[in-house]
């Protein structure tokens, strides 16, 4: 495909993946075919299928004992043993007994409809040389620190993707890397054999995988990591790493051929996540600015944009959605930014500057580690080179460290990090440089909208953004925005086909603005999780390009009550107070202005409930009780929510 021809897509608002554009992945108002999502692989068609969407709940970023410092935390489950436990079997996690198997029983509240596992692409080789008798390196001196578990074993291994030139260990790899390659390469066909023998293809599609991996780079301790998902089995012989392609340019373009272009059937795509331990580097805005031609700039834009489709905007080390007092974000301070944060004040502000050390928790922080900056900051690219590189759509994960996809309960919750946080007094202490302690939580899910479960439908719909995240509640939502919703659409069984038919869902572009038409309407309807809390309100996030001020946000209460009086007994944790099992309204933008770029996203709050380590301290008696169960900085009470993918507005 040429660069004009992408471009064209791009401008179109056609999701490109450099395979071509069409019709099969629309981003604006289109109505939903009659037809199957397009299969690249051999399945059963669903018996669920619905050509208005199904939601799906689930959760693509997790790790197991293949992951370098996740088998330093004694864990030894598999990728099959983390697929039984996303479907509804229960795990044991150390401390382990004398016959090594885990003391402590975890099971999920529900099953989830899909999940990934997310092993780090960079130490497949270098794990199984070091914990495998036989294999050439296991008796190297790295491999021998390695297998003390320490915190010495955790650096040994990791610190080449803390570099900018990464190098294998010779002592463990020799020479070139080449003695890891062979145990690499059966690991992850291990990944994938594993993934494959848990996909239901048969009709009843109960529960989907995927092949992935983790993108593991952090040059300077920034955090520069992506999760790789594959659309199928059509995968290379190995991940694309950091040590192959220490530049996130390098590894889409390197997607790009051993993928896209060199594999029949191939298909991939990359989310990248905690943009909140990047220090400004995640997101940076210096590739589209300088003196290279435009054309290559838009390009390069393009690219990133198709290639990354959504970010993780939550998970187990925190929430990326906005934080107060940073410098350079427009409006008023939003109170409820403040929700599940790394950072505490006082911390230093990055500027226009990119920082390090956001993966150990220094250095400072950037307002781009956020997504709503981010997003903002799209529409000024926009504005300039009529490409936006951060057309972002939603999505939330666990990050498991535990084997534990879908692991998001506040109570009895049994921490991230295997034998590190197998105590109260672990999971409610200060962590380390590997783990946070009492500052991390149970982490989110990803729901997406889709045809039916099965790995095509899903990777289309992750792939036009028809997505939202959860901070763990499996919350229903529903989000559309268009010119001419009537009023009384929240009444309407059929609101959904209208929103196809008259607009356009969370991921994608409001359609062009007919004639007579004065002022965008957003339909949005929420149903609480039958078992979570009652929600408190919906809110409209808008960011936008105003023609006298610049860039702005601002935030909307637009359905329920915030001054609804919920409250919780800490004591018991027990919920008091009025919510709603239901949440629906259609709202009208009365500030915009049709010159003006935007983004519309919506976010669902539920009443307060305490939070996990309210949970814990209660659990304990008060003369054992360890100091973050007073400390004022540790909240009490949480309010979980929701996050939709925006839906963008191009004049």
């Amino acid at each position: 495909m040429s660069t004009k021809e992408l471009l064209a897509c791009m401008i179109a608002g056609v999701t490109v993946f450099l395979h071509g554009c069409g019709e099969e992945f629309p981003l604006f108002s289109s109505e939903p075919g009659l037809g199957r999502p397009v299969y690249t692989e051999s399945r059963e068609p669903c018996d669920s299928f619905d050509p208005y969407r199904n939601l799906y709940f689930g959760d693509l970023h997790a790790h197991t004992s293949l992951s370098h410092e996740t088998w330093l935390l004694d864990i030894r489950s598999t990728p099959r043993d983390a697929y039984r436990f996303a479907r509804g079997e229960p795990l044991s996690l150390p401390p382990l007994n004398e016959d090594g198997q885990g003391t402590r029983r975890i099971q999920i509240d529900r099953p989830l409809d899909f999940a990934a596992v997310t092993d780090h692409g960079e130490f497949l080789g270098e794990v199984k040389a070091c914990t495998s008798e036989g294999e050439p390196g296991y008796d190297s001196l790295p491999c021998a620190i390695y297998r003390d578990e320490n915190l010495l074993s955790e650096i040994v291994m990791a610190f080449p993707t803390a570099t900018a030139d990464p190098r294998r260990s010779e002592e463990i790899c020799g020479q070139a890397g080449s003695n890891c390659l062979a145990p690499a390469k059966a690991v992850w066909r291990q990944v994938v054999e594993e993934a494959e023998g848990a996909y239901d293809r048969s009709s009843a599609c109960s529960f989907t995988t995927f092949a992935a991996y983790e993108y593991t780079g952090m040059p300077a301790a920034a955090n520069f990591h992506r999760n790789v998902i594959f659309r199928n089995a059509s995968v290379p012989d190995l991940p694309v790493s950091y040590f192959e392609e220490p530049m996130a340019e390098g590894l889409w373009a390197a997607l790009k051929r051993e993928c896209l272009e060199d594999l029949p059937g191939c298909d991939v795509l990359a989310i990248p996540h905690n943009s909140n331990e990047s220090n400004g580097n995640k997101f940076d805005l210096d590739p589209w600015k300088g003196a290279e031609e435009p054309d290559r700039i838009r390009e390069r834009a393009a690219v990133r944009a198709a290639m990354e489709p959504v970010v993780e905007i939550f998970q187990n080390k925190g929430d990326s959605e906005c934080m107060n007092g940073l410098a350079g974000v427009p409006g008023e301070s939003d109170p409820l930014c403040g929700f599940e944060k790394l950072h505490k004040p006082p911390f230093a502000d990055c500027g226009e500057e990119a920082g390090f050390g956001g993966v150990v928790g220094v250095g400072c922080v950037s307002r781009l580690d956020f997504v709503r900056n981010v997003l903002l900051a799209g529409l000024e690219i926009e504005e300039r080179l009529g490409v936006n590189p951060y057309k972002l759509g939603i999505a939330a994960s666990t990050d498991t460290h535990n084997a534990a996809p879908g692991l998001v309960t506040e109570d009895g919750y049994p921490g991230q990090w295997g034998i590190r946080e197998s105590t109260p007094e672990q999971r409610l202490g200060s962590g380390g440089i590997t783990h946070q302690g009492v500052v991390t939580n149970p982490g989110g899910l990803t729901a997406v909208w889709a045809v039916e479960n099965s790995r095509d439908a899903i990777f289309e719909a992750l792939r036009r953004r028809e997505t939202y995240g959860t901070s763990g509640p499996r919350i229903r939502v529903r989000f559309f925005a268009g010119w001419d919703f009537p009023e009384s659409l929240c009444e309407d069984p059929g609101a959904d086909r209208i929103g196809y038919r008259r607009g356009a869902p969370m991921g994608g572009d409001l359609p062009p603005k007919p004639a007579g038409a004065a002022k965008p309407t957003l339909y949005v309807c929420a149903e609480a999780d039958p078992l979570g809390a009652p929600l408190q309100r919906i809110q409209i996030i808008k960011g936008w390009i105003d023609s006298i001020g610049g860039p702005m946000l601002r935030v909307f209460d637009v359905a329920g009550d915030p001054a609804n009086g919920a409250t919780v007994d800490l004591e018991t944790c027990q919920t008091l107070g009025a919510g709603f099992s239901r949440l629906c309204t259609v709202w009208t933008d009365a500030g915009f202005h049709p010159g003006e770029r935007a983004f519309y996203y919506a976010r669902v709050l539920q009443n307060p409930t305490c939070r996990w380590s309210t949970h814990e301290c209660n659990r304990l008696a008060p003369e054992e009780r360890p100091p973050a169960c007073q400390d004022p900085d540790v909240p009490k009470v949480i309010q979980e929510r929701a996050w939709t993918s925006p839906v963008w507005y191009r004049p």
